[in-house]
């Protein structure tokens, strides 16, 4: 028999092991899109389901567990229909992700309908199954957009754990007076007013490089806004996006010289789809060109120029990044549309019409990127960088043509199998664009429509953007000719 010693002994070294495997699991960044967690996780939800499931009666066969089946599809039938009709996604989903969601509808109907005829520790096993496939099929809807890659990232999410560089406004200004710079960049949260737009939202977060300490008042650095896709944080970019770490490698390259960077909230909500207009889920646009731009002058002391002032975004976010742009080039001189659509959308165009902007039409319009190049006219000085996956070639059967007053046509019934397709979108735009004096190109990078692509497109154009933008140090960097797959190219895998 342990004594009252050896018992605290043993719970010290239980905890103490806990502790030192999770510190694994976050210190060595443990893949949740790949490897062996996902796989042994949804191996150990088919074992307990299983055992929740049982032979048990000839009713419980025959009755109740096909009514928790036919549940589970039904659940799965109508998540299908709810992300489709609502426009959550472009990219079909993966069909794992159906089955688990069917899986996780039919362990709560077992649970509840096969409760009183189980034994306690198969309710144990059916109370333990539904949590463990809930998990599941979350953890194949993160492989689907890649929200968190690594258990590090889950982690700090959840928990609303410092980001990286992260500092406070006390440490900032007291750098700032030093006047020494640091060896890395520094990462304060701010709140920034909203008494242009009335727009409700969350605070938000700016980077600012190591030169930006360097004297008082500060150097007037060039400023890029950071926008992330449909269900967001502000931090999104940061953690799922490793923004930090990119910028920090490209100032050490040069002498501690990068944009100043504005992580905004383009939805005021996680799941709050704006699409970066003024409608009737709030004014986000005017936030982030009448609250953000003024702010971020006046506070940091960043160049007011248009010139110097780009926008970077990500899926719904890239279509925000060129959407800012073409609308107000007296804001924003250049942007990086990563895997963004034709435009601000939410379902089909009667459903965004409805959805985004009450009903008005001209408000739609007003803030279709295709319409607004075409009805502005020649551009001066504005410049874009279209990034697209390249395992979603571009499913054009016929040509794409522009005419003289600078409209996107489509020749034939098949110029387009899908409207939302982003290679087509960034194909056909950056044409427009040209025709209207936007210097741009469409890149084909490796990887699919998830995070992971959106940090490594990121990183293959802001050595672009900085020289675009003139950062100090920065070499001016020709845009890369249009490297697009051809639409019989077999997809490039992560």
């Amino acid at each position: 028999m342990l004594n009252t010693h050896e018992t605290f002994t043993m719970n010290d070294v239980t905890g103490s092991t806990a502790n030192l495997a999770f510190a694994v699991l976050t210190d060595n960044h443990t893949s949740l899109m790949h490897g062996w967690v996902p796989c042994v996780i949804q191996a150990f939800s088919v074992a307990t389901l299983v055992a929740a499931v049982g032979w048990r009666s000839r009713p419980w066969r025959l009755v109740w567990l096909p009514v928790a089946a036919v549940l589970g599809a039904a659940l799965a039938g109508w998540s299908h229909w709810f992300i489709t009709d609502y426009g959550l996604a472009d990219d079909p989903a993966p069909h794992l992700l159906w089955w688990w969601i069917a899986v996780s509808g039919a362990a709560i109907a077992i649970l509840v309908l096969g409760w009183h005829s189980a034994r306690w520790w198969r309710r144990s096993a059916s109370l333990l199954a539904v949590p463990l496939c809930l998990l599941s099929a979350g953890l194949t809807l993160n492989l689907w957009v890649g929200y968190f890659p690594t258990v590090q990232t889950a982690w700090d999410q959840a928990t609303a754990g410092p980001l990286p560089d992260q500092t406070d406004a006390a440490s900032v200004s007291a750098m700032a007076g030093a006047g020494i710079q640091p060896t890395h960049g520094s990462v304060v949260p701010v709140t920034i007013p909203d008494d242009a737009s009335h727009f409700k939202h969350r605070g938000e977060v700016v980077y600012l490089p190591p030169a930006w300490f360097s004297s008082t008042p500060p150097p007037q650095l060039p400023t890029v806004m950071m926008i992330g896709g449909e269900f967001n944080t502000p931090a999104d970019w940061l953690r799922a996006g490793n923004a930090v770490k990119t910028i920090d490698e490209l100032a050490v390259t040069h002498g501690g010289n990068a944009p100043v960077f504005v992580f905004v909230d383009s939805g005021g909500a996680f799941n709050n789809d704006t699409e970066c207009v003024n409608g009737s889920r709030g004014n986000a646009a005017d936030h982030l060109t009448k609250d953000v731009v003024p702010f971020m002058t006046s506070k940091f002391g960043v160049s007011p120029e248009p010139a110097q002032w780009g926008v970077v975004g990500w899926s719904m976010g890239g279509t925000c990044a060129l959407d800012l742009t073409v609308m107000h080039p007296e804001l924003f001189g250049s942007f990086v549309d990563i895997a963004g659509n034709m435009g601000p959308d939410v379902g089909t165009k009667a459903q965004t019409v409805a959805r985004l902007y009450g009903g008005n039409a001209d408000a739609w319009a007003a803030f279709d990127p295709a319409t607004v190049i075409a009805k502005h006219g020649r551009y001066k000085g504005v410049s874009g960088w279209f990034d697209i996956p390249s395992s979603n070639p571009p499913k054009r059967h016929r040509g794409l043509t522009v005419t003289d007053a600078g409209e996107v046509g489509r020749s034939g019934q098949e110029s387009v199998a899908n409207p939302n397709d982003q290679a087509l979108a960034a194909e056909s735009l950056c044409e427009l664009g040209r025709v209207n004096g936007i210097n741009c190109a469409v890149v084909a990078q490796p990887g699919k429509h998830d995070w992971p692509f959106a940090s490594n497109a990121f990183a293959a154009a802001l050595p672009w953007l900085a020289g675009r933008l003139g950062t100090p140090g920065a070499p001016h960097i020709a845009l890369p000719s249009t490297s697009l797959p051809t639409p019989h190219a077999e997809p490039v895998g992560r």
